[in-house]
């Protein structure tokens, strides 16, 4: 393989993959939204703590209710809601990863982003229903976003060249910082002019529109698409064709199991989305309890720590690419200085938010490095799996390790 020069590298731009990772990159911003819209619309849910239906309410108040619900939460009930999204996402990874490699990824993604859309349509209904149709909801939302995450994965597989797995990867997987950007901009003026039942809608209905798109425009495989280039093509196949492929017909889940490796790329995505879910979760708490702002006013600012986070994570993957691309660095150095600025910086700057005397400004600031810089990450842990075990990616259920 050494002395094969390498295949002629086809075109970035209007290229078949490139729209894949910005058609993934799209829907990781509808599922993403779905999931943290509730982050914010929390605060209008619950900002009374008077029981509905007292004789001496007046009628604008009645007609708010109406378009603002207003439930008794406590903050124990808030973060078991909060929280529950994950138990689904949680449970579904690693079944959804072997199932990956047997069933078709089209249907398994298309229909996990369509019962993801499906329940959060259903969620303001839950909420009159009590909190525990709430939780409900949000477990077996997180169980189909799950499903969605893992499965999407696979697909670089096929269609990722090796030397562009960290761009194509950041490109489409930034779409869950870029998501958290977009929900808290809208949400905030949809809740304050449509009132907060309206975010669940309209995010739910876009899912909805997008799973239609997906059956429609994506293909499994690049030799099966109809529109893609012949040189893409060749391109594509030709890099693929480099890698060394494994005849094991099983999976060797015990030599797994004893990788050293293997887990601690597992216990350092753990810590990852440890971090970034607190943030993204509690950042309009933290900034609603700080500055007692509005609605709009803490989307505003709650978005701008996942805006930064985005633009770092399309330039980590870059970067990554880069620097192995030119062999600046070896490929292990590559994952693992991505890896410690991803997980040691946020810790950093987090703390720094516990200092009483923080300034608006400083808060702000702090919070937007917290975000930002825990996307170098995603130019190490989160593609490492394809480093480690390029040769056995194509056999069923290998895939439950990424």
């Amino acid at each position: 393989m050494d002395n094969q020069l390498p295949p002629r590298k086809a075109p970035n731009f209007c290229s078949i993959r490139y729209g894949l990772a910005l058609f993934l990159q799209f829907s990781n911003v509808v599922i993403i939204s779905q999931r943290a819209c509730i982050n914010l619309t929390m605060i209008a849910m619950v900002n009374s703590t008077e029981p509905h239906g007292l004789s001496n309410t007046s009628t604008k108040e009645l007609q708010d209710n109406i378009k603002n619900p207003v439930y008794n939460w406590s903050p124990e009930i808030q973060g078991i809601i909060l929280s529950s999204i994950f138990y689904g996402v949680l449970i579904a990874q690693i079944p959804a990863g072997y199932l990956s490699g047997i069933y078709s990824i089209k249907k398994m993604t298309g229909f996990a982003l369509f019962f993801s859309s499906l329940f959060t349509l259903l969620i303001p209904l839950a909420a009159e229903f009590g909190e525990i149709w709430v939780i409900v909801c949000r477990i077996l939302q997180g169980l189909f976003q799950g499903i969605a995450f893992t499965t999407q994965q696979v697909i670089w597989v096929k269609w990722a060249p090796p030397l562009e797995q960290g761009r194509l990867t950041t490109l489409s997987i930034s779409g869950l910082l870029l998501g958290p950007c977009v929900v808290m901009l809208l949400t905030g003026f949809i809740s304050d002019s449509l009132g907060w039942p309206m975010v669940f809608y309209i995010f739910g209905a876009c899912g909805c529109a997008l799973t239609l798109f997906w059956f429609i425009l994506f293909y499994e495989d690049p030799n099966d698409h109809p529109c893609i280039s012949i040189s893409e093509k060749e391109y594509i196949t030709s890099s693929l064709a480099h890698q060394d492929r494994s005849s094991t017909s099983s999976l060797p889940i015990k030599a797994m199991l004893k990788s050293l490796p293997l887990w601690v790329i597992s216990l350092c995505n753990f810590a990852m989305f440890w971090t970034n879910s607190i943030l993204s979760l509690y950042t309009p708490m933290f900034i609603n309890y700080k500055f007692h702002v509005n609605v709009r006013e803490n989307g505003l600012l709650s978005s701008l720590p996942n805006l930064f986070a985005w633009i770092f994570s399309i330039l980590a993957g870059h970067m990554s690419d880069t620097l192995q691309s030119r062999n600046i660095f070896s490929l292990l150095t590559i994952r693992k200085l991505f890896t410690s600025l991803g997980l040691l910086l946020p810790a950093l700057f987090s703390l720094c938010l516990l200092y009483p005397s923080s300034s608006f400004y400083s808060i702000i600031i702090f919070l937007i490095l917290a975000s930002a810089s825990g996307s170098f990450a995603l130019g190490g842990i989160l593609i490492n799996a394809l480093d480690i075990a390029p040769r056995l990616q194509n056999l069923p259920g290998l895939k439950s390790s990424r």
